[in-house]
């Protein structure tokens, strides 16, 4: 039985938060296929010190980034667009449209099971909520067209525990918590809404090997210390969007769990 994955987000690097421990533990099944999708380049991002990247060249820079994460990773996407729109516009862009193009990604691969951000963006950052609700409802029209495929639609996010748990170390550290009111800080969701919980600790060397690979954006790891952004990359957490299932059941320890 095949089992193929698409990812869409709006950046480089959400998918290595988001995913790669899960296409890290996928990588030697050779019925798995990753399909990813990027709805920007992340020309808008953060600029680390010695970086070598440039405003003009930071898209480009990303670009590269990401996929040298996959090959660090030792898994790279089957297929992997790149919708070129621009960093931090993606809400003025033309919403049906943006449904078109990833919708038509979607019919064409056919994916078992669909990975986007949901309502609050993990950090209610504009693209993030953008392309999430574009993929949802990309999702949602493929798998009325095409109900064989699309089995299952899952939407990233943090149990609130995790920020509260955070937060406790960080101030235990003498650093500013983290404020889930503001935009770009992470907010979680009640944990009982979460529906995948997958176990990504026995390949956190390969995703922190990947995540490291975004130069630019080091300040992400820096700002936890590596200790503790170990611990928070080894568990990838998502809200079972479709099919609707009861809030408070133990959630799924694999993307792919129970779809055989």
């Amino acid at each position: 039985m095949s089992r193929t994955l698409a990812v869409v987000m709006a950046h480089p690097d959400d998918d290595t938060f988001g995913c790669s421990g899960t296409v890290a533990l996928h990588a030697g099944d050779p019925s798995f296929r990753f399909v990813l999708v990027h709805a920007t380049r992340g020309e808008a991002g953060q600029i680390a010190e010695g970086s070598g990247a440039s405003r003009a060249t930071l898209g480009a820079v990303r670009e590269q980034e990401d996929r040298r994460s996959w090959v660090a990773l030792g898994r790279e996407p089957d297929r992997h667009g790149w919708l070129g729109y621009p960093d931090g516009g993606l809400a003025d862009a033309p919403f049906d449209a943006l449904v078109d193009r990833i919708a038509s990604i979607l019919a064409e691969e056919r994916p078992d099971v669909v990975i986007t951000f949901g309502p609050d963006g993990v950090t209610a950052h504009t693209d993030h909520i953008t392309v999430g609700t574009a993929a949802t409802e990309a999702f949602h029209r493929c798998r009325a067209a095409d109900p064989r495929a699309f089995r299952r639609l899952l939407h990233q996010a943090i149990k609130s525990s995790d920020i509260d748990r955070w937060n406790q170390r960080l101030i235990a550290a003498g650093k500013e918590p983290i404020d889930p009111t503001q935009v770009y800080s992470p907010r979680g969701v009640p944990d009982e809404t979460i529906g995948v919980d997958v176990d990504c600790s026995a390949v956190i060397d390969r995703k922190f090997a990947a995540l490291r690979e975004h130069r630019t954006q080091a300040s992400d790891v820096d700002a936890f210390g590596e200790a503790d952004m170990r611990e928070a990359l080894a568990h990838e957490t998502h809200v079972i969007a479709w099919p609707e299932r009861d809030v408070g059941g133990p959630p799924l320890g694999d993307v792919f769990a129970g779809l055989d």
